[in-house]
């Protein structure tokens, strides 16, 4: 099997045979899959390690080899929320902390395929945590750009992974730059931003969470930054639907901090909602993007399932990880900020509604 569902947005051009370009070497443009891997529910990586028993579903090529430290099956969790049951998918649960390790398993695959023994990544934290655990797992020398704001835990998580480290001032924004060049300057860039190739891996939860509800949810709702992670669920319950599985994919509702809310500006306001769009200091860092590079692709899903794009106050973060706490899950901000979208929403989405907890408390200083 070759990459021939992947191709440039821009120009059309295959993902090329040979190297990792992290954008199109012709014009410039975010390669994805043009086409998604159709559903399968095959029997024959039953026996695989991690997400790899979704191996059949992953567009991938024959020569990429399963890179895993147990990810994903992680508990999909019901409590009563004024009055009506919703379901918390604990990504916190996996190897690393976040359900960033999903992508890592398969990127890290891929990078293997290629012949990769030295790449680097930028990170707001979890990213690069995850890309270190599992270039690790992979015998990848890995090195991560980080902003200098990025929490300590994640910071020292990094480091203990055996990757190096290299913290940047400023916003996010520059830890981005900075890696780019090291990228143009001949190092391979593993961006889990960037590349598709997590992608299949993160749409395993929407295989995960049709299994353990015995059903499609009505409504998923996560914190969206860069827009991978709610992008690939919706793509995954879109094969679901394709196979005939489930006649409708789920509402899909994604969380911004106010701070830095690109895109919840442009679901609201249109294109001239940008002009007032900051990259403003959030506890909420997991998601701290400008210029999130598949927004356009997720508003596209948004639209197809009725979806949205809500917007938290920064002085609701806080309260919404200690209600969390309350009912039983330690979750970092960033994660918290769907607890203000369960009050926003009020219950008035289609049923059941599952929200996706993505990386643990012990991960930030807050």
């Amino acid at each position: 099997m070759t990459l021939d569902l992947i191709a440039c947005t821009n120009c059309s051009l295959p993902y090329p045979e040979t190297a990792v370009p992290y954008h199109c070497p012709r014009c410039g443009g975010l390669f994805d899959f043009s086409e998604w891997p159709a559903y399968q529910a095959s029997q024959a990586g039953r026996d695989l390690p991690g997400i790899w028993r979704y191996r059949a579903n992953f567009g991938l090529p024959d020569t990429v080899q399963p890179v895993s430290l147990g990810e994903g099956n992680t508990p999909l969790v019901w409590a009563k929320f004024e009055g009506r049951e919703v379901g918390f998918k604990l990504e916190a649960q996996n190897p690393s902390g976040s359900y960033k390790d999903r992508g890592s398993a398969t990127l890290l695959g891929f990078l293997l395929s290629r012949g990769v023994t030295s790449a680097v990544e930028d990170s707001s934290g979890n990213a690069g945590a995850s890309f270190a655990a599992y270039a690790a797992r992979a015998g990848v020398n890995a090195r991560v750009y980080i902003p200098d704001s990025a929490s300590g835990p994640k910071r020292s998580q990094i480091q203990a992974y055996g990757a190096e480290l290299v913290r940047i001032m400023g916003p996010r924004s520059n830890a981005a730059e900075a890696v780019r060049k090291a990228a143009d300057e001949g190092a391979v860039y593993a961006s889990h931003a960037y590349l598709p190739f997590g992608l299949p891996g993160y749409a395993t939860i929407a295989y995960e969470l049709f299994e353990q509800a015995g059903q499609s949810p009505g409504t998923v709702v996560a914190p969206v930054g860069q827009g991978n992670l709610l992008y690939a669920i919706g793509r995954g319950f879109g094969a679901l639907k394709k196979a005939g599985i489930i006649s409708e994919i789920p509402v899909l509702v994604g969380v911004q901090a106010r701070a830095c809310a690109p895109l919840w500006a442009v679901f609201h306001y249109g294109t001239a909602g940008l002009g007032w769009v900051t990259e403003g200091e959030t506890l909420a860092e997991g998601v701290r993007v400008k210029h999130p590079l598949r927004g356009d692709a997720l508003m596209r899903l948004l639209e197809q399932s009725k979806g949205s794009i809500l917007a938290v106050d920064e002085e609701q973060i806080l309260p919404g990880r200690d209600k969390l706490a309350r009912l039983g899950f330690y979750v970092e901000p960033t994660s918290a900020l769907v607890w203000d979208a369960m009050l926003q929403l009020a219950g008035n989405v289609p049923q059941p509604e599952v929200y996706i907890l993505t990386g643990s408390g012990l991960k930030t200083n807050n």
